[in-house]
Formats: C-alpha cells, structure tokens, sequence
C-alpha cells in the first residue's frame, strides 16, 4: 500500500469517463501503444492521449468504449504526440495494461466521486 493521503490530496486529481472517438498505431513509440483521442463532454473537450495496451487491444475495438483518464497533469511529449491526459489502466499479471472503465455507460466528463 502507498503512504496515507488526506482526502483533499485525492480530490486535487480530476480523473473523468471520456469515449474514444479515435484509435490507432503508435509506431514511433519506444513500446508498442496506440495514439488515442478521447471525449471528455463539452466542458474539457476531445483530448490526445498516448496508451501502452496493445496487448489486448485492436485499434478498431476501441473505438466507442468509454475509459477513465486524469485530465489535470500537464501535457507531455511522448515522441511526436502531445498526451494531454493519462488514460488509466492496471497491469494484468504479465503486466499487460487493462483499461479502467465504468461498468455502465455514463456521460462523457463525468467526475469520478
């Protein structure tokens, strides 16, 4: 377990339910991940993002599915692409990442609570 928070630490990170709209090859990356675009809702807009699951991924059943991402750090430069939110994921046990997700479809800039 990570040290001991106060709850306000973890109300400073503003993680949100987007859908992605785009998906597709990252092949500049250093390991193998997608370039994303993904769909916070009017208030934060669509947003890049670069993601390391293609492992149990395609970019084609991405499309549509709704993620969690922390639209709060600064961007980063990864490469070519400008990640402007970190997409969320836990590794599996051959450390291949598994998107988090809401298991029932929410509006898009939905704050997690």
């Amino acid at each position: 377990m990570s040290d001991v928070i106060e709850f306000s630490d973890f109300e400073r990170v503003d993680i949100r339910v987007g859908t992605i709209v785009e998906a597709e090859d990252f092949p500049e990356a250093r390991k193998p991940a997608y370039k994303l675009r993904i769909d916070f809702g009017p208030e934060i807009g669509i947003k890049r993002s670069s993601a390391q699951i293609t492992v149990h991924y395609r970019p084609e059943d991405l499309i549509g599915r709704q993620v969690l991402g922390v639209v709060n750090f600064p961007p980063r430069q990864i490469g070519p692409v400008r990640s402007e939110v970190l997409t969320l994921g836990f590794a599996d046990e051959e450390g291949a990442i598994v998107l988090a997700a809401t298991d029932r479809p929410v509006p898009n800039g939905r704050k997690l609570m």
